[in-house]
């Protein structure tokens, strides 16, 4: 798959200029295409960091050519609702509350889950919900996003 072979060639590009890709998003359509690329690193993304990516990124496809349509590039940091992807981001984010999609019907009919981040392992996780705990296997995943904590960013005021 295109997504795949995608991930395989702008990961390491990504990782040598010291960020990490946390999502590859590959939109195709009929006209033009979309690649949108989240990046992230220890001292956190700004823009000079997205051109720095972007253009990287651009070289590398211009030579590999992956894609076999017009597309447009867009890299940005991963934002304060940020994708969780990898157990690793999950992992690093335990005791976070947390959206979750799951492709089908889960855990009492539903396919929307949102609690706090108990536990991550490498097959799956677990979610503290108000009716207890539940655990959701990673290929059961469809997307799982940080909800952002608005009291915890702003400033202290004197």
């Amino acid at each position: 798959m295109l997504r795949e072979r995608l991930t395989a060639l702008l990961e390491p590009v990504i990782a040598d200029l010291g960020y990490e890709l946390v999502l590859l998003e590959f939109s195709p359509n009929k006209s033009s295409a979309m690649l949108r690329l989240f990046i992230d690193s220890a001292d956190g993304i700004n823009l000079d960091d997205c051109a720095k990516v972007s253009r990287e990124v651009a070289a590398t496809l211009d030579v590999e050519d992956p894609i076999r349509q017009s597309y447009q590039l867009e890299v940005s940091s991963p934002g304060m609702d940020r994708p969780l992807v990898k157990p690793e981001h999950f992992l690093r984010f335990r005791g976070e509350l947390v959206r979750i999609e799951t492709l089908a019907p889960m855990a009492g009919n539903r396919r929307r889950f949102r609690g706090t981040l108990l536990e991550a392992t490498d097959r799956d996780v677990t979610l503290q919900m108000p009716e207890g705990p539940v655990t959701l296997a990673y290929a059961d995943i469809e997307k799982a996003r940080l909800v952002p904590n608005f009291e915890n960013t702003s400033s202290e005021k004197e």
